[in-house]
């Protein structure tokens, strides 16, 4: 038998989401209304009511975790959707070099900065992982929002972003155990599974889609909705449960629906996406204390700066590779600034394991100005003048000349370079 709920804690946690879902609408009209992304109000609005701000929210704060991850998982379920196993294999093909590029000039900073402050060889690593990966959960978030999703150079951006989260399937098994104080072997063979569940589920989304998605596929809305959100909580817990991201899982899990299907989730799944998506971005504040930033702000706001310039240098290196033209390399390397989920994950786990006392709020700083500055930067990239140097110059020594191909039909009216001739 379950056991009946508090009557007036269950009171306190619908007023509170009460308030919080009507605080979302309303910075969301205002944010339509100036014309910015709304991630960062809702960012902002987390930390107000998070512990220490101005509006605490405690009763919850649980409800907010579980929607919290609910939220990533439909972000990534449904830009998952939008290409064919077959996009993604190309793109993984082509970007690896950009993938060591991203890795080495994006953790090397974090973990020089570590060292620098004199953390322990365990904690500059934790700091590498989080200078490291890009917020998977707002960029999927932006693109759709922006209408970026069939731009040419969205692929090579989606790429980088699945590539970071299967190395995280490795960094956070090896990182978990010796944080234990296990051996390195140890870890080494916790990450080899994780990897290989990741290669056994790319190897089921090319070869099993179309058998899958008749499975799945009903002319019951309600039928489907319920098939396709347990299908996708069942793979995104199954792979957190094997130290693969949750994102993961869902993103490969929207790869693997394909036709009627597809085109049927893609009309029915936003809504519930955006609302769950907004609770994500609150949630991710309410784990900041604004009290804990002050002490650690201006090198946090140091590496911050650094790490923006190494991402954007990335997205540029990555999108010249393929071909893109200027204005697609600097929007590539813009959206590559935003930082969230997975930094916090990893620096959680070292404050959990006691290695740095400084880690979480160091992290909180970092991520909350990366999230904020990043969302921004996405919305006018393309109102940003570019260097001078990315202006004059068409191409790189090995460079190619198109760009992977589109799962889309078609580009969205208005939308920028989609299929344009390479500039």
């Amino acid at each position: 038998m379950l056991p009946e709920p508090d009557a007036s804690h269950a009171g306190e946690v619908l007023i509170e989401l009460g308030i919080i879902l009507l605080v979302l609408a309303g910075l969301g009209r205002l944010a339509a209304r100036i014309g910015i992304p709304s991630i960062p109000l809702y960012l902002l609005a987390g930390v107000l009511m998070g512990d220490g701000g101005f509006i605490p929210v405690s009763a919850g704060e649980e409800f907010l975790e579980v929607g919290a991850e609910i939220g990533v998982v439909l972000l990534l379920l449904l830009l998952g959707l939008e290409y064919s196993p077959q996009d993604l294999r190309n793109g993984l093909r082509s970007n690896w070099v950009a993938g060591l590029v991203d890795g080495l000039a994006n953790a090397v900073p974090g973990f020089a900065v570590g060292l620098m402050m004199g953390w322990s060889l365990t904690a500059s690593l934790l700091l590498a992982g989080v200078t490291y990966i890009s917020s998977s959960g707002i960029i999927a978030r932006l693109l759709d929002d922006f209408d970026r999703v069939a731009n040419r150079e969205t692929p090579v951006l989606l790429s980088l972003l699945v590539m970071e989260d299967i190395v995280m399937a490795v960094f956070l098994p090896i990182m978990a155990v010796l944080l234990v104080g296990a051996t390195f072997v140890q870890g080494a063979v916790a990450a080899g599974i994780a990897l290989g569940l990741v290669v056994m589920a790319f190897v089921v989304s090319m070869k099993f889609s179309e058998k899958v998605s008749r499975l799945v596929h009903s002319h019951s809305r309600e039928l489907l909705l319920l098939t396709v959100l347990g299908l996708t909580f069942l793979v995104a817990g199954l792979a957190d449960a094997v130290q693969v991201s949750a994102a993961v899982g869902a993103f490969l899990l929207g790869l693997t629906l394909s036709g009627q299907v597809a085109d049927d989730v893609r009309s029915l799944m936003p809504p519930l996406r955006d609302v769950f998506g907004g609770l994500f971005f609150v949630f991710f504040g309410l784990t900041i204390d604004p009290r804990d930033l002050v002490p650690v702000l201006l090198p946090a706001l140091a590496l911050a700066i650094v790490t923006a310039l190494t991402k954007i240098f990335t997205g540029v290196f990555a999108a010249r590779r393929n071909g893109i033209g200027p204005k697609g390399q600097w929007r590539t390397g813009l959206s590559l600034i935003p930082r969230g989920e997975f930094s916090i994950v990893i620096a959680g786990l070292g404050v959990a394991a006691g290695a740095q006392a400084q880690l979480g709020p160091f992290a909180a700083a970092y991520v909350l100005i990366l999230a904020v500055t990043g969302s921004l930067l996405m919305r006018f990239a393309d109102r940003i003048p570019m260097p001078v140097k990315l202006r004059g110059q068409s191409s790189w020594p090995g460079s190619r000349t198109t760009a992977p191909p589109l799962a889309s039909a078609g580009a969205p009216p208005g939308a920028p370079e989609v299929r344009k001739p390479l500039a």
